[in-house]
């Protein structure tokens, strides 16, 4: 496995910054982010100094080199979508069987991932079928959750959106009531994706992460860092 590059902090105006771009702006505080590819991106005032600059970047280095690390362990190689590969659904592993028929389609069956594809060998139509078998199984999971949860919230969703997304789980748009999941969330376990949709759902009545969102959290699922270690953790 490929190791997860290092960020070295230098106590020098001349350090290296391998993977990280600074960007001056006309801004009034420094921005730091951490980009799925690994870069690091720094945005500063248009007056910042060097030695200011190698000062936020030594302060934040361990948290530097987590988010690195958190990438580098997410980043999935590419299928070649072969029979003995390895899917994952609620949480649980499945080995592939690639199966020549007439009739193509995908299903769960006795441990394994079974694709039904006409040519072994086309790859578009494999990704394809395991790709909109995984969308119409987020869809109907998560909604029965959505409801699950909502009974508590009690408020009106307008428009629940699945899509892939690179740095998160979820989000929530309070004004106009919306709800995105990433579709990877369906090969989470089940009380992890739990979390995320009750947590989105949250965010409806208090839109951020201040103390009263943590206490209600807290009240309605007094077991959520759980559910969020497993979620981060597998």
């Amino acid at each position: 496995m490929k190791s997860s590059p290092k960020f070295a902090p230098s106590a020098s105006t001349t350090m290296q910054r391998d993977n990280i771009t600074i960007i001056h702006k006309d801004i009034k505080h420094a921005n730091l982010k951490v980009k799925p590819n690994q870069e690091v991106l720094l945005t500063v005032p248009l007056d910042m100094t060097d030695r200011e600059i190698d000062h936020i970047l030594h302060k934040r280095a361990n948290w530097i080199n987590q988010q690195l690390a958190l990438f580098q362990k997410n980043t999935q190689p590419i299928k070649e979508l072969v029979s003995g590969e390895n899917f994952v659904y609620l949480g649980r592993n499945y080995r592939l069987k690639v199966i020549e028929s007439n009739e193509e389609k995908a299903r769960l069956n006795r441990g394994y991932f079974e694709l039904f594809v006409k040519d072994k060998n086309d790859y578009n139509k494999k990704e394809k079928l395991i790709n909109d078998w995984y969308k119409s199984r987020a869809v109907a999971y998560f909604q029965t959750n959505i409801e699950k949860y909502n009974a508590i919230v009690k408020l009106e969703i307008k428009a629940i959106r699945i899509r892939s997304m690179k740095t998160r789980w979820g989000s929530c748009n309070p004004k106009k009531s919306y709800i995105n999941l990433n579709l990877e969330l369906i090969k989470k376990p089940k009380s992890s994706i739990e979390y995320v949709i009750f947590h989105e759902l949250v965010h409806l009545i208090h839109n951020d992460h201040s103390k009263n969102f943590y206490n209600y959290l807290s009240l309605h699922m007094p077991d959520w860092q759980k559910r969020k270690e497993k979620l981060e953790n597998i």
